[in-house]
């Protein structure tokens, strides 16, 4: 892979909520176009829309949370 050192580094993008374009220096939602974009993202997490994928390996048994008590 070959760097343009004259070439400065791209600093607009897509907001991954909407797509609009965003400004990447000096905005302080980044990578979002908003607040309000970075609370739906966020509302969409707590609402367990999105999810991350779990692998159980044979070395480490899934453990059994259902007796745990949570405080």
């Amino acid at each position: 892979m070959t760097h343009n050192k004259n070439k400065s580094p791209k600093t607009e993008r897509r907001c991954p909520e909407c797509g609009a374009p965003v400004s990447w220096q000096g905005n302080s939602y980044r990578p979002f176009c908003s607040s309000r974009c970075k609370q739906v993202d966020l509302g969409k997490w707590l609402g367990e829309e999105y999810s991350l994928p779990v692998y159980e390996s044979p070395d480490f048994p899934a453990e059994d949370t259902s007796s745990k008590v949570i405080h």
